[in-house]
C-alpha cells in the first residue's frame, strides 16, 4: 500500500474529481463524504456569519457532464454505465446527470482506498435509492455493510395554513461500505464517566469491573456436547454447557477474570479496562444537530459528535482521513482531534478558512499554529501528481473484438480496461451466453485505435463488418503507433 503523494493537514480547493485523480492508489484508510443531495437548490451561508462567503449550487443538468467522464464509466465499468442509462427514464431528468458526476467520483475513491479502508456517505431520502444501487455497482453489493440512519430532528411536519402532505421528514442515511472482507468496524461508544460508575460498581486491584456475567450456558440453549466438561472440579449444572471452550476458561481464570469465591461459588467478572463500550446499532438518535458555539452557518453544517463516531469506529490512530467535499471542514477537526491525518477537498476556499479558524476554537492551539510549523495546514490549488505510476506511464486499456454467432461476419469493437467484465455484460442479454472474445490487445492508444477501426470498416451501433484477419490487422497496427504522438 502506498503513502500519500501530498502532506498530512491539506485543503485542496479545487473540483474534487481532479484531485481524487492525483492521489496515489492505495493510500487512504476512511473516507467520509457529504456530498450535494440533488435538491435542485443553491446554499449560501449568512452574511455576517462566520462562513459568510461559503455557498454551493446543488443543481445537476446533463449538459453540466463531460464526455470523458461516461466514456470512462463505460470503457471501464460497463454494468455500471447500463444502470446509469437505464436511470435516463426514471424520476427528474437531472437524476441522471446527478448519478453521473458522483459515479466519476466514487469510481476514484474507491481506487484511492486502501484494501482496509472504509467508505462513508452521507445522503437523505432525495437520492438515497439510487445512491445506494450506485454504490452496490462500484463497490460491490458483498462490501455494503450498514444504512445508519441518524435522526438530525424530532421530525415534525412543517406548519402551514395547509394539511401536511408527507410524513415529517426526521432521518438522513449514511451508507457505510468496505473495500474488501479484510474491513472491520468497532460499533461501540464510550460510557460517560456517571454510566462507568454505574455499570462497574464493584473495584479492585485490577480496577473497577461489574459482575455476574453468564459463565455456564442455559438450559433452554439445548445440548452441546463439545462444551460439556470438568475444570477445576467443576462442571456445568446443564447439558448445554459452559459459555467458554476449556482453554478459554483457563485463560480467563488466568487473567483473573473468572473468580473462585471463599464460599466455593465461580464468578466471572468483566473489568471496565477490557470493556470495548455500549453496542450501538444503525439508529442514531443520540447525536443532536449541530447548535450553540459549534454552529458555523455554513449550509448542511454536520455534528463534530457524528464524524468523531464515524473516525473512531473504522480508524486508528496515524490512519489517514479524506474528505472530498470538506466544506466547513468537520471531518478534519474531528480527525485531528482524534490524532489522524487528514485531507479535505473542496472547490472553496472558505474551506481552507474555516478549517483554520475550527481548529484554533476547537483544538486548542492558536491560529499561528495552523499557518506555520509542524501543525501547518496546507492549502493547494493544484492536483497532486501521482507517484506510483513512473515517470513515463501512459494509461492502457484494452481494444477488444467480441464476435457472437447471430451475426456473421460482425465484429464488437470496443475499449475495456477488464475484457472479461465487459464480455460478462454482453453474456447476461444472451441466455445462451454465446458472445466470445476474439482478440484484444493492450495499448496507450485505446482511443485513437478503436475510433480508427470505425471509420476504416462499415459499421452500425459500434458494430463493424468485415473480415476478423483484417481488423485484428488493423488494430495491430494502429496500436502501434508511437506514445509520443498520442
Amino acid at each position: 500500500m502506498a503513502n500519500c503523494n501530498f502532506p498530512n493537514r491539506t485543503i485542496f480547493c479545487k473540483d474534487n474529481i481532479d484531485v481524487l485523480r492525483g492521489i496515489d492508489s492505495e493510500c487512504i484508510d476512511l473516507i467520509y463524504l457529504d456530498p450535494p443531495f440533488n435538491k435542485n437548490k443553491e446554499f449560501a451561508a449568512p452574511i455576517g456569519s462566520s462562513a459568510e462567503g461559503a455557498s454551493f449550487r446543488d443543481i445537476f443538468r446533463e449538459e453540466d457532464l463531460k464526455d470523458e467522464w461516461l466514456q470512462t464509466i463505460k470503457e471501464d465499468h460497463p454494468e455500471l454505465y447500463h444502470y446509469l442509462e437505464g436511470i435516463k427514464g426514471v424520476g427528474n431528468s437531472y437524476n441522471f446527470a446527478y448519478l453521473s458526476y458522483m459515479a466519476i467520483r466514487l469510481i476514484e475513491c474507491r481506487r484511492v482506498m486502501k484494501s482496509t479502508a472504509s467508505i462513508y456517505l452521507h445522503c437523505d431520502q432525495t437520492m438515497s435509492h439510487y445512491i445506494k444501487s450506485l454504490m452496490d455497482c462500484i463497490f460491490g453489493e458483498k462490501n455494503f455493510r450498514s444504512e445508519i440512519l441518524w435522526q438530525k430532528n424530532d421530525g415534525r411536519a412543517k406548519g402551514s395554513q395547509h394539511d401536511p402532505k408527507q410524513w415529517g421528514t426526521q432521518c438522513e442515511s449514511i451508507f457505510f461500505y468496505v473495500k474488501t472482507e479484510e474491513v472491520k468496524v468497532r460499533p461501540y461508544i464510550d460510557l460517560t464517566k456517571e454510566e462507568q460508575l454505574e455499570d462497574f460498581p464493584h473495584e479492585d486491584d485490577k480496577g473497577r469491573y461489574k459482575k455476574g456475567i453468564p459463565i455456564f450456558c442455559s438450559a433452554s440453549m439445548g445440548a452441546r456436547p463439545n462444551l460439556c466438561y470438568t475444570w477445576r472440579g467443576y462442571t456445568s449444572p446443564h447439558p448445554s454447557g459452559w459459555r467458554l471452550s476449556k482453554k478459554r476458561l483457563e485463560e480467563e481464570y488466568q487473567k483473573g477474570n473468572v473468580v473462585i469465591l471463599d464460599n466455593g461459588k465461580l464468578e466471572r467478572r468483566l473489568y471496565l479496562s477490557d470493556y470495548k463500550g455500549k453496542p450501538i446499532g444503525d439508529l442514531w438518535l443520540d447525536i443532536s444537530p449541530v447548535k450553540g458555539k459549534e454552529a458555523t452557518d455554513y449550509p448542511t453544517q454536520k455534528p463534530l459528535a457524528l464524524l468523531e463516531r464515524i473516525i473512531k469506529a473504522s480508524s486508528n490512530e496515524g490512519d489517514m482521513v479524506l474528505d472530498p467535499f470538506c466544506g466547513c471542514a468537520t471531518t478534519c477537526v474531528a480527525a485531528e482531534k482524534l490524532d489522524r491525518k487528514w485531507v479535505g477537498i473542496d472547490v472553496s476556499i472558505k474551506a481552507y478558512e474555516q478549517v483554520q479558524q475550527r481548529m484554533a476554537k476547537e483544538v486548542d492551539k492558536p491560529q499561528e499554529d495552523w499557518l506555520k510549523g509542524d501543525t501547518a495546514i496546507t492549502f493547494k490549488a493544484s492536483s497532486p501528481r501521482r507517484t506510483d505510476l513512473g515517470v513515463d506511464y501512459r494509461e492502457q486499456k484494452f481494444v477488444y473484438v467480441i464476435s457472437h454467432p447471430a451475426f456473421p461476419n460482425e465484429y464488437k469493437v470496443g475499449i475495456a480496461k477488464d475484457c472479461k467484465s465487459r464480455l460478462n455484460a454482453y453474456q447476461t442479454s444472451d441466455p445462451d451466453r454465446q458472445y466470445k472474445i476474439e482478440y484484444k490487445r493492450k495499448t496507450a492508444a485505446f482511443r485513437q485505435t478503436e475510433a480508427y477501426i470505425h471509420r476504416a470498416f462499415p459499421n452500425k451501433h459500434e458494430w463493424v463488418q468485415g473480415d476478423l484477419k483484417d481488423i485484428i490487422k488493423a488494430i495491430e497496427e494502429h496500436a502501434e503507433i508511437p506514445q509520443s504522438l498520442l
